[in-house]
Formats: C-alpha cells, structure tokens, sequence
C-alpha cells in the first residue's frame, strides 16, 4: 500500500512585509520614512511588516506608487501568505479532529473508492480527517454530528444492531453521491401512479438473469421518477435496503450489494418499494430514512410490518398463498412459481419464511446467487 504523495506545501511562507521591508532598505528608507511616503503611522507600518495586518487593496494601490511592481503583484504576495496561514491552521484542526476517525468505518469507505487507500498511522491521520470531510460534505467533525445526528432522529430502524451512526452515515452518503450523478433537471418528476405500474412490470423480471433485468428495471424506475442506487454493504451498519426522500420530490431506494440469493434482493427492492408507496403521504413522512435488514427477527413499527406484507403480496399474491403449504417438492414448485410467473427462487424463500420448508434444503438451489452492478445509471 502507498503513501498518498502530499502537495507542496512549505513550512514558512514570508509575510508580504519582509518584500515591503527589503525594497525599502535597498533604497536606504528608514521604517519612519517609509511610513511618510504610504501615509501610514509608524505603528501601522511595523504591523505591515511583521504580517499583523493584510495588505488591503489600498495598501497595494499604495505600494505600487511607492515601492513600484504592481497591484497585483502585492495582493498576490498577502494572498499567498494568507492561503499558507489558513493551511497551518486547517493542518491543526485536522490534528485536533483526528478522535472523530475512530466513529468512521474507514477500511470500508476506502474499499468502496470514497477515500483514497492508505495506512491508518498517525501520520497520515490528520489527511484522512480532511478525505473524510470532503466525502461527507462537511466543514468539521461538529457539523457532521449535527447533520447526521439530526438525521438519526429520522432512522425508522428494523433491528436494534442499526445504531453505528458512523457506518450507517457513511453508507448513506455513498448512496447520495450516486444520486447526485443519476439526478437532475431533465431527470422525470416522481409520478406515483406510475411507479405503481413500474412496479407491476418490474415483478414480471424476476425470472430473467440480472444482466437482463437490470438495464429494464432501472429504466422503469427513471421514467416514474425513482432513484435507484446499488452501493456496497458496510457490515457495521446492518443495513440491506433503505427508502428515502432526497427533499420532498425524489424517492431513492438504495440496496447494498451482500451477494444476495435473488429472493432476499427481490423482497428487499419491493419492501423498499412500498414504503416509497405506502409511507410519504405528507411532509413529514418524507423526513422518514426506513432502514431495513430482511434478516431482522422481529420488529414493531407498523409501517414495517405494512411494507412486508406489501412486498410479500406482490411477489406471491395472497390468492396462491394457500397453496403454499403443499409445496413441498421441487416439480410443485418449479409448475407453482410458472403459473404465477415469478422465479422459483422466490418462491422456496417465500416457504422458508412460512416455516414450510427448513432453511437448510437441497432446494436452495432453485435460488438465484448474483451481483448487481454497484454505479447506478439512469433509463
């Protein structure tokens, strides 16, 4: 692993004061007598000098007449050596801020290409402070906490594990940078009664390869005006699925890419799917960040016992559920899964959830194992 190769950045920059003191000195001016031609105090000239106050744009107009150069010239001089003033400070507060790493999943944000690879020493952690600002999109630690604090007051979770706020806060920006590519003006307003009809269409892909369904799929979405985004899992934020609102007029559904069986994607991307529907009927709702894990045991918000059995409905609609209990065979489930056109994967996870099938069957491999492409794109 490399060492992130560091701007030039010197140690000691002059203040434009030790150019004002030399050409004054080369013609044989006192600081009294240079302070005569500027028009300026005495006082106000050692300032100058020692860097204590800026070169003004009518100290430089002043300068020009006197010492000569230009304008430009002595602004550039005071705008270089304030640019390396404020680094030294931002070097400090980066060193100061450096605690806040230990909240952040940093192996996994360099993993996903959101900060550059690079050992995690003391050295290289005041850079690492300033990467992760950057990625987050935040002016300091404080400000992070502020805006994802107050965003953790919005989590609907499904598991008690889901309080990392730092790897959840990191997932979710991942997914925001996504958006951020897929989205914009000419990007269609959500239309939710065709997001219903996406959704119709969408179930009818199940029993296609991914490299067939995906392209379709994502182009249904586009046209109802919902972002999707894949983005990779990071395993301390027990995190599988999300729906959101980016502001009240773009739904986002975001999965995490687990190398899933295509029953748990399938049922992860309608459960998302209905609280996209069924939950963002105000404002206020939309403020809702559902955090979802199918795996989750048990949970009691209503909303996501709602956006289940949603999920569950549409992939095996509830006029075939009684069927389910004698599907215990694999030529019963393969003739089952095509008459109600849905992969058979989907099918056998539907009857492990049931408690029909044990969840250790030769029948697992009815399922579908694939990855999905992580960069989002839009129809």
């Amino acid at each position: 692993m490399t060492e992130l190769s560091a701007p030039f950045a010197p140690d000691r920059v002059l203040p434009p004061g030790e150019t004002i003191l030399d050409v004054a000195e080369e013609r044989g001016w006192t600081q009294a007598e240079l302070a005569q031609r500027l028009g300026y105090s005495e006082k106000h000239i050692s300032q100058l000098i020692n860097g204590k106050v800026p070169v003004t744009l009518d100290a430089a107009q002043r300068l020009e007449r006197v010492l000569g150069s230009t304008l430009d010239f002595w602004l550039a001089l005071e705008a270089n050596y304030q640019k390396h003033l404020a680094r030294l400070e931002a070097e400090q507060r980066h060193a100061d801020w450096v605690p806040w790493l230990e909240e952040l999943p940093l192996k996994d944000l360099m993993a996903s290409g959101a900060i550059e690879k690079q050992r995690v020493v003391d050295k290289n952690k005041p850079g690492l402070v300033q990467a992760c600002l950057r990625f987050f999109g935040v002016a300091s630690p404080d400000d992070w906490r502020a805006h994802y604090g107050g965003m953790e007051m919005a989590f609907r979770r499904s598991r008690e594990e889901q309080c990392d706020v730092g790897a959840i806060s990191a997932w979710l920006r991942l997914g925001e940078q996504q958006a951020e590519q897929l989205d914009g003006p000419k990007y269609p307003k959500y239309n939710r009664a065709r997001f219903q009809q996406a959704l119709n269409n969408i179930r009818g892909l199940t029993c296609l390869p991914p490299h067939e369904f995906e392209p379709q799929m994502r182009k249904l979405l586009h046209e109802a005006g919902v972002l999707l985004v894949l983005v990779p899992a990071i395993s301390r934020a027990h995190v599988s699925g999300v729906a959101r609102w980016l502001g009240v007029s773009r739904p986002l559904i975001q999965l995490s890419l687990y190398g899933k069986t295509n029953d748990k994607f399938w049922f992860t991307f309608f459960h998302e799917a209905a609280h996209i529907l069924l939950h963002a009927n105000s404002k206020e709702e939309k403020k809702s960040i559902f955090l979802d894990d199918p795996n989750a045991a048990h949970t009691e918000d209503p909303r996501e016992h709602e956006a289940n059995q949603w999920a569950g409905n549409i992939l095996i609609p509830e006029q075939y559920v009684e069927r389910l209990s004698i599907l215990t065979s694999e030529a019963a489930i393969l003739a089952f899964a095509e008459e109600i056109n849905v992969h058979p994967g989907i099918v056998v996870g539907r009857l492990q959830h049931d408690g029909i099938l044990p969840f250790a069957t030769v029948l697992n491999r009815l399922k579908q194992s694939f990855q999905l492409r992580a960069a989002g794109h839009g129809g």
